[in-house]
């Protein structure tokens, strides 16, 4: 069996309170490894978010306004160099030199 696959295995039967006394000591030593770790917090993550209450309806359209709110936006790197002439017109910034 692939360790990967193993170690997943018990450190989600860990997070479920599942884990099979046989399997403690390699869950536990599971999760001192870099994936051990990323996959304790990504079933934690889940968890979460199942439990989570559900958040309320969205107003209809919700969806394609934003998308066109953010379509009109310009690119953040733009704004930034943006500057405005006394009278608020945009105005070319200089190059710097």
């Amino acid at each position: 069996m692939d360790t990967n696959k193993k170690n997943r295995e018990v450190v989600s039967a860990l997070c479920d309170d599942e884990v099979a006394p046989a399997d403690l000591e390699l869950a536990l030593a599971a999760l001192l490894t870099p994936e051990g770790g990323a996959a304790w917090r990504r079933y934690h993550h889940i968890g979460d978010a199942l439990r989570a209450a559900e958040t309320p309806e969205l107003s209809p359209g919700f969806g394609e306004r934003l998308a066109a709110r953010l379509a009109a936006e310009s690119p953040a790197g733009k704004r930034a160099a943006a500057a405005h002439d006394a009278s608020g017109a945009p105005a070319v910034a200089a190059e710097p030199d």
